[in-house]
């Protein structure tokens, strides 16, 4: 926006606004000489007299094209691309593998938060990258306290629930669970062969955490999208390109889904404060600093503080990744297994009631997934 403003000051085309002043100016100026110079001595006098708040004028459009230009350079007063779009740019402040561990029922999984190396990310409760075939898949289970995202990379998943809930999310489908008090679902493949995705947990401030379940399911066409110079992006949560999703976060989410072509660089806005990590799914890139190492599929980015991310394509390949940055709960997080809470004696509360059936349980003894 200052090299916009500035802009107005650059005088060295002869259609600057400055120039073309002094030109008509001068041009004035010069038909006063000419004319004064027929007159006798006394009217010249006078009309010189006149003249003289012209000439001040002049003079101090003089001076104040000559300081812009000391001030103002020309390479500073025209905008470049490659300049830094934020105050404080992210910086990656931990890098960490996700590596394939058993889940659920004969289930794969890529874990990435929620492993030692990085236990949470407040308000971020674990991310799995999943990839899985029949029979396998995650058989019925309860949930308490927090959220599931789970985002189809590639197949489909049927979901069922307690409350009798059933439907298939598929290729780049979005469905959004707040388990809140408690559900009791499965997630099992819908068909044969491989399928894929990721499922982030996002935790719930201490108020929201016996709230009445909730779902909100986007199918991939009803995922908001923009491009531009070679970046497209879904955005599952948030706003990127001036496009936003219509999905409401109880914890403040951003979250998307990025593909860059080869040479290509952007830049997303992120609020400050917030807690942001990148997840590469295919390819490599540079991310937060321009002489960084690149970084490939698989790793999970921790983000520093700042106002926004800096992303480069150097390969000769497109690279896809997610931008996940939420707002931090800064509450005690205790977690036993699916029940996320704020105390030991909440946990026990929780198995207590799933176990006995109540307090948000009170179907989980007599449903069981077809």
């Amino acid at each position: 926006m200052l090299r916009q403003h500035l802009s107005l000051f650059s005088f060295s085309s002869s259609s600057s606004p400055i120039y073309t002043a002094l030109a008509r100016l001068a041009k004035r100026n010069s038909s006063h000489r000419v004319h004064l110079a027929s007159r006798n001595t006394s009217s010249s006098s006078r009309s010189s007299a006149n003249n003289r708040p012209l000439l001040f004028l002049v003079l101090f459009l003089l001076i104040l094209a000559v300081t812009a230009v000391f001030l103002f350079p020309p390479a500073i007063m025209s905008s470049s691309s490659s300049s830094v779009p934020f105050e404080s740019p992210r910086k990656v402040v931990k890098k960490v593998l996700s590596l394939s561990q058993s889940e659920g029922d004969g289930a794969t999984v890529r874990r990435s938060i929620g492993r030692h190396e990085l236990p949470n990310l407040d308000p971020f409760l674990l991310l799995d990258e999943f990839s899985v075939s029949k029979p396998a898949g995650f058989p019925d289970h309860p949930h308490r306290g927090f959220e599931t995202v789970t985002y189809m990379l590639d197949g489909a998943f049927t979901h069922q629930d307690f409350s009798g809930r059933k439907g298939t999310i598929r290729t780049g489908d979005v469905q959004w669970m707040t388990a809140g008090r408690g559900i009791v679902h499965s997630e099992m493949p819908a068909s044969d062969g491989v399928h894929k995705g990721l499922q982030l947990w996002i935790n719930l401030a201490s108020k929201d955490k016996m709230i009445k379940p909730r779902y909100q399911e986007l199918e991939s066409k009803d995922i908001s999208q923009a491009e531009k110079d070679g970046v497209a992006v879904r955005i599952i949560a948030g706003e990127a390109f001036w496009v936003r999703s219509p999905v409401y976060t109880r914890t403040p989410t951003m979250y998307m889904d990025f593909t860059m072509q080869p040479g290509s660089q952007f830049h997303q806005p992120i609020p400050e404060g917030w807690n942001a990590f990148v997840y590469i799914i295919e390819g490599e890139g540079v991310f937060g600093k321009e002489g960084a190492a690149p970084a490939s599929e698989h790793h999970c980015l921790v983000l520093g503080a700042g106002d926004g991310l800096i992303v480069w394509n150097r390969s000769g390949a497109p690279l896809r990744f997610v931008l996940a940055a939420g707002q931090p709960l800064n509450e005690t997080v205790v977690q036993q297994g699916p029940f996320v809470m704020n105390s030991r004696a909440q946990i026990q509360k929780a198995m207590e009631d799933y176990y006995y059936g109540r307090n948000g349980f009170e179907k989980a003894s007599q449903w069981s997934s077809a």
